[in-house]
């Protein structure tokens, strides 16, 4: 059966992982990546499915409302992956309303479009909100993050999502607007932004500049491959039970500082340098306010009740990452210079 999905955020890091994956795997569907192209959107990370006969770029702000009536009056949107979101802690520090003008205002008026466009029947459309492990919280030492565990979020990009997953709910019970909402741990892989952990680390390591630590680099995180996110979304997507919450996780922790050895070790082999040579560039900062000290997902619901699991280890996962970006320097190159902002208008300022 044919679908029109608007899928927000999607030239972002893990939206494009979901938009390609949906593009290829399922040419029936007419997918429409909705993004406001801000510092994060990245074109170029589609750039080898942008001709697709069934993949649609629009250029747009969920801040818009007029403009989401608009997109879904055109395309006769049938269902909405909702991955637009300002995303990265520290500058929610920084400016935390910008957070709560995307993450929740925007949802807030993407809802209001679906369930004014969807009203004269909702039995056959599905508003799909990605969140994240955040809203939780912080964890001690022991126990994991269950689809039932209270909210508890410590920051303002936290409390942002939370803010958004609770509208999503209440438009369900409300106004009966059919939804899912998934709640995921830590993403690495390709086409990851440079600010975050893993990217940044990458490129300071290639470039011998200094890894920055927060505090005793005992920070623990749960991981997963961008991919297997993606894998989890489409099932999900598919398959998930209307008005329920789904966690999905690497089981896979790592603090940050063993991470990072492990990252230095990897690039020292691939680079030909030294072993330990790398080690030495970890600097230890000041660390950042309201840090959670561990948070850690069981997905064994999404496993038991969709069958999901990760496909590969950490380990597997990190490699094919830092072979990702040692194979693709333009990409990174365009991306820290602040050049990749440039492609939309090279490739849609004449249509």
């Amino acid at each position: 059966m044919g679908k029109n999905i608007l899928i927000t955020g999607g030239a972002g890091f893990i939206g494009s992982h979901v938009v390609r994956l949906m593009v290829t795997k399922y040419p029936q569907y007419q997918i429409f990546n909705l993004d406001a192209l801000t510092y994060a959107g990245n074109l170029e990370n589609l750039k080898d499915i942008e001709k697709a006969a069934n993949y649609h770029f629009i250029k747009a702000n969920i801040l818009e409302p007029a403009a989401l009536k608009a997109i879904f009056e055109k395309h006769a949107i049938t269902d909405v992956i909702h991955l637009a979101a300002e995303s990265h802690v520290d500058r929610s520090i920084v400016s935390p309303l910008d957070f709560v003008y995307t993450n929740v205002i925007g949802t807030v008026n993407l809802l209001n479009t679906a369930k004014e466009y969807w009203k004269d029947d909702l039995s056959n459309h599905l508003f799909y909100h990605v969140s994240t492990d955040e809203v939780y919280g912080s964890l001690g030492k022991e126990g994991l993050f269950k689809e039932t565990t209270a909210y508890d979020p410590n920051s303002p990009y936290s409390a942002s999502k939370a803010a958004s997953d609770h509208f999503v709910r209440a438009y369900g019970e409300t106004y009966h607007l059919p939804y899912v909402v998934s709640n995921c741990s830590n993403n690495y892989g390709p086409n990851h932004f440079p600010e975050k952990l893993i990217p940044l680390f990458i490129h300071n390591i290639i470039n011998k500049k200094a890894l920055p630590v927060y505090g005793d680099g005992l920070y623990t995180r749960d991981w997963l491959y961008v991919l297997d996110h993606a894998r989890a979304i489409d099932l999900i997507f598919h398959e998930g039970k209307n008005g329920d919450t789904y966690n999905i996780g690497g089981f896979n922790e790592w603090t940050n500082i063993d991470l990072v050895k492990l990252m230095c070790a990897q690039m020292d082999v691939k680079l030909g340098r030294a072993k330990g040579e790398s080690e030495t560039l970890i600097t230890y900062v000041k660390d950042r306010a309201g840090h959670d000290r561990r948070y850690a997902i069981d997905a064994t619901k999404l496993n038991k009740e969709l069958g999901w699991s990760p496909s590969v280890t950490f380990e597997q996962g990190l490699d094919a990452t830092i072979d990702w970006y040692l194979n693709n320097g333009p990409w990174l190159e365009n991306v820290t210079t602040g050049n990749y902002q440039t492609y939309y208008n090279s490739m849609y300022s004449n249509r």
